[in-house]
């Protein structure tokens, strides 16, 4: 089960994921998340990968996903709070990884 937790503030989407993001929920992200990048044109995603428990590559799949979005809006993108584990998995999209919600706000968002 995925939960997601959306807010926003100062042009950014903070999108904080609870639980397993693999093949059975990974819908929830390219049905949800990135219609709303597309709808309101959103430039700054961050995801807050604090409370995500474990990967598989259809999750990764979702995430490049919102990366294209992003770029169509000549945005940026980056993840914060990262486990080790999710880490190594995901090092692949080449998305900058932060340490807290507020240093990726402070980096000229």
């Amino acid at each position: 089960m995925l939960k997601l937790d959306l807010e926003y503030k100062k042009e950014i989407l903070i999108c904080r994921l609870k639980g397993i993001l693999n093949k059975k929920n990974s819908y929830k992200l390219d049905c949800y998340i990135n219609p709303i990048l597309r709808k309101h044109n959103i430039k700054y995603l961050v995801y807050n990968l604090d409370g995500l428990k474990d990967i598989d590559e259809k999750g990764i799949d979702a995430f490049l996903t919102s990366k294209w979005t992003i770029k169509e809006n000549k945005g940026k993108i980056a993840f914060c709070k990262g486990k080790p584990n999710i880490l190594e998995k995901i090092k692949k999209l080449r998305i900058p990884n932060y340490s807290c919600e507020r240093k990726v706000c402070w980096k000229g968002y």
